[in-house]
């Protein structure tokens, strides 16, 4: 048994849009993340990049669901002693920067070594609903 290496011709790399407006925040997520590594596509390879471009538009307006929105908690440390701040995700979602969500859950899903840092440059995330990736074309997708 040998691992497929698929030849830098057969990889093709696609644009996928997907609008997170009122969907739930992990199906967003893990539907993100499979394209973004490409485990839909039969040349798919474990050690390589063989996924495709995801732009996420509307992320401000991703759900959660039960009583997520106030008790789900982000952690981030300063580095110094007691230096642990504690967010929720409504302040999140209602701050400056509410793509973060986003970006936190389809990270976690992503390999947490140099391939998921290189797929994470292909992921592109927008709290309103432009995007400056129209020249691409890139092909609309539904989440359940």
């Amino acid at each position: 048994m040998k691992t497929f290496t698929p030849s830098s011709k057969e990889i093709v790399n696609d644009w996928i849009l997907i609008d997170a407006a009122d969907k739930v925040l992990g199906r967003v997520a893990s539907l993100a993340a499979m394209r973004l590594r490409g485990k839909h596509k039969p040349t798919f390879a474990p050690h390589m990049d063989v996924g495709d471009y995801v732009v996420i538009i509307n992320a401000d307006k991703v759900r959660l669901t039960g009583s997520k929105m106030e008790d789900k908690k982000y952690y981030r440390h300063s580095g110094y002693p007691g230096g642990l701040k504690t967010t929720n995700a409504a302040t999140i979602l209602g701050g400056n920067y509410p793509e973060r969500v986003l970006q936190n859950a389809i990270n976690g899903m992503l390999p947490k070594n140099t391939l998921g840092r290189q797929l994470g440059r292909k992921l592109k995330i927008y709290s309103g609903g432009d995007h400056p990736h129209a020249g691409q074309k890139p092909r609309v997708l539904t989440v359940d």
